[in-house]
Order: C-alpha cells, then structure tokens, then sequence
C-alpha cells in the first residue's frame, strides 16, 4: 500500500472516531459543470437576495483558489436526525437547529483532524470550511462518493439520508480518491410534489427566493403576502422535502449529546410561540443557529401566519 492510499485509510479513520458519519476525498480541481449551473442560476436570479452568493465565483468554484497548492478535499458528513421531534400541529423550526449550532461543532472537529493530520501523519497546509465560505460542499460530497445531490437538491446518503451536515478541508498533499456514486431518486418526485411554495421548480432545480427556508431565515423585511398560507408553521427553516424523501425513513438518529434540544423546545404550543418572550429565546436558542435570525426575525415569522 502506498502513502497516499496509507494516509487516507488513517485520516478516515480517525473521522470516524472523531464521529463523523463518513469521509470521502476527491482531487482538488476546478468545478467546470457546476460552475456552469452556478452561473446559470445566479443570471435567473434564483438567489433572491442572498448576494453573498455573487462574490468569490472563482473561489467557489476552484478550491486551488482557497488553498495554495490544494490537491485534495477531504468531505465529512455527520448524523444530525433528531431522536424526537416537535409535537404535530405547532410552529416549527428545521431538526438541524434543535441543539447547539453545527458550525461550531463541525469547525472544531475539522480541526481536529487537520491537527491529526500535520502532527501525526505529514506536514500539511489546509483550512477547514463548514458552509460559511464560498465552498461548494453539496458538490465536494458528491465527488467523495458520500451520496448523490437529489431532486430536493440536497446531498442524499445511502446510509444517513439527508438529515446531515457537511464540512471540508482543502489540503496540500495527494491522497486517494474516491468513485461517485449513482443518482437512486429513481423516477420519485415526493419532493417536488410536497413543496409548499413551488421551490422546486424542477428535479434537480431550486428557486431559492420562493424557499420556505430563505423566506423565514434569509428574506428581509416583510415576507411576500403571497406565501401566507403557504409556511405550514415553519418558522425557521423547513424539512418537508426531505421528511417526504424515502431515504430518510432509514435516518439514524444522531448519537450527539451537542444536538439535542432544550428540554422545553419539544413541548412548546402555539400560544407558547406566540407569546414567546426575548428572555425564553436568549434561553432556548443560546447556542443554536436560530440566533441568525433574531429573535425579531422569529416574531415575524410567527405572526405573519398568524
């Protein structure tokens, strides 16, 4: 066995023990197809108005641009499906911002392990990416063979479903590559058909602006009247394609004490939400990533339905 096939045996499994779900590495090298997309996308004005999503198209696209001699991209995924969840019929925010805010635990872990990697493997140059840079980490995944990008346009495991997080780090050194796997959506279209909004406009494709997730997350100001009707209750974020989706009927859930809610958050009612005070949310969400939102941000998600 040569090093490379050598050193990317140890650093997935010490992945592993670190409890990411999986890791997979794919050749560092520009993103030419979903550059393409990319752009396609942004000139439709698909984005709304997340415009952070216009900047660093060279970076996003190209790792080499983010780290100097970069050869490989070593992705993770880690296991966030909830072992229970919120009572049916109330407001509800998405599973992925029950417990403490995954940047946080990713980013350290990440680090971890590049740490792993330059003290116990060989000197390295890399950086650590959690979605908050213009990293396409969806794509990365893909390539490292941990799934395939579904109709949902969210990375779908055969083992884990889509209830996962997914972080990177772009390193210097040549490892072993993995084998993308095939698409298995097959001929369903549950995604499609359950959006409440129309988002996904076709399989494969988002308008992001129409996402329940951008208008109750991303969206300022007032949320189009048109959409009233249309929220379900979602207040932060929104799981209905992926809760339609059969691969998730297979989803583990998470073994992460980090992840699990405040005792009170699965018990809330509509007049709990609705009279929530700035005080109970500095309580419930002191560590989630429902803090992006404000807690005025929260409050017009809830009354707008109202």
């Amino acid at each position: 066995m040569n090093n490379n096939a050598t050193y990317s045996q140890i650093i997935k499994s010490e992945a592993s023990r670190l409890g990411f779900a999986d890791c997979g590495i794919a050749k560092a090298s520009p993103l030419e197809e979903e550059a393409e997309h990319l752009k396609k996308w942004l000139q439709e004005n698909r984005h709304g108005e997340m415009n952070y999503m216009e900047n660093y198209f060279e970076k996003r696209t190209d790792p080499t641009k983010l780290v100097e001699g970069a050869k490989s991209v070593i992705s993770v995924i880690y296991n966030y499906y909830p072992k229970e969840t919120q009572q049916e019929g109330t407001y509800k925010i998405s599973k992925y911002a029950y417990g403490k805010d995954y940047h946080y635990i990713l980013k350290e872990k990440l680090h971890s392990l590049l740490n792993f990697i330059q003290n116990k493997i060989t000197e390295v140059n890399g950086r650590a990416f959690v979605d908050t840079a213009p990293v396409m980490d969806k794509a990365w995944a893909q390539k490292a063979g941990l799934g395939w990008i579904g109709k949902n346009t969210n990375l779908i495991t055969y083992e884990y479903g889509s209830y996962v997080f997914i972080g990177e780090l772009i390193v210097d050194i040549k490892l072993n590559y993995d084998t993308p796997i095939r698409d298995y959506c097959g001929n369903c279209r549950k995604c499609i058909d359950a959006c409440p909004t129309g988002a996904l406009t076709e399989p494969y494709r988002i308008d992001a602006s129409r996402c329940i997730s951008y208008l109750t997350i991303e969206k300022k100001g007032e949320i189009p009247s048109g959409f009233q009707d249309k929220l379900n209750k979602r207040i932060f974020g929104c799981d209905t394609c992926q809760d339609v989706c059969p691969w998730n009927q297979k989803a583990k859930p998470t073994q992460s004490e980090e992840l699990k809610p405040h005792p009170d958050l699965l018990n809330l009612q509509d007049k709990d939400w609705e009279n929530l005070s700035r005080e109970k949310f500095n309580e419930l969400f002191r560590k989630s990533a429902v803090k992006r939102t404000k807690y005025e941000g929260l409050k017009r998600n809830i009354f707008f339905q109202l």
